[in-house]
């Protein structure tokens, strides 16, 4: 009798112990990303965070770098979406937030296929201006970054209406703030690059967040 009771309890703390590990490389994604950006962009010659995107830390010598950040954040991103979707199961903002939060998670392995233009003087020997026109590669680049971006933006909103349902206001009000924050600093790029790195950053510490919060806010015999 003992033996039957606690062979499905294990089980469900086995299952719970994966959505765990597996929200854990949602929540480590962003962070990681960021931090090796600063760092690159802190120590490689020519790169100013005023007149350069990260993206642009893809090029030169040690492009490699900013490649390989890339696909890791792309790949954590898709590893956190699985673990949302287990932590959300059965409801409608499970299935969509995995979802869009994997359209974003691909992004970044595009974006490490397609790697951005030169310009603003990055790499060493570039031309002080930003190019005038994209590159079929660049091109490809900032349109996987647009998609990635609009569907983290939808995926916020869908997580509004699940910690709305569930009266976490401070949550929601966030998550419906945030997109809002990543289409201004976009929208405002056109004056300085700041403004897009800015919203990129609040996005990918706000996905960070959320993550972490659906990590902790699972019930206890799922801990």
């Amino acid at each position: 009798m003992t033996q039957a009771i606690g062979a499905p309890a294990a089980s469900v703390s086995t299952t719970w112990s994966r959505t765990r590990a597996l929200l854990a490389g949602g929540i480590a994604g962003g962070p990681l990303f960021l931090g090796v950006g600063v760092v690159q962009g802190l120590s490689r010659d020519s790169f100013d965070f005023t007149r350069n995107a990260i993206s642009q830390l893809s090029l030169g010598d040690l492009g490699w770098i900013q490649v390989a950040s890339f696909v890791l954040t792309g790949v954590l991103a898709i590893v956190g979406a699985a673990g949302i979707r287990r932590a959300l199961t059965g409801t409608v903002e499970g299935r969509w937030v995995s979802r869009l939060v994997g359209v974003f998670g691909a992004s970044f392995l595009l974006a490490a296929v397609f790697t951005a233009d030169a310009g603003a003087g990055f790499p060493a020997g570039a031309p002080e201006v930003p190019a005038l026109s994209l590159s079929w590669h660049g091109a490809l680049h900032m349109l996987s970054a647009t998609a990635g971006f609009l569907a983290l933006c939808a995926a916020f909103l869908m997580l509004a209406r699940h910690f709305a349902a569930r009266r976490r206001r401070g949550w929601a009000l966030g998550s419906r703030l945030v997109p809002l924050g990543i289409l201004v600093g976009f929208a405002a790029s056109s004056a300085t690059v700041l403004a897009f790195t800015a919203g990129a950053a609040l996005g990918l510490l706000w996905l960070t967040a959320v993550t972490a919060r659906l990590a902790t806010a699972l019930p206890p015999a799922q801990n």
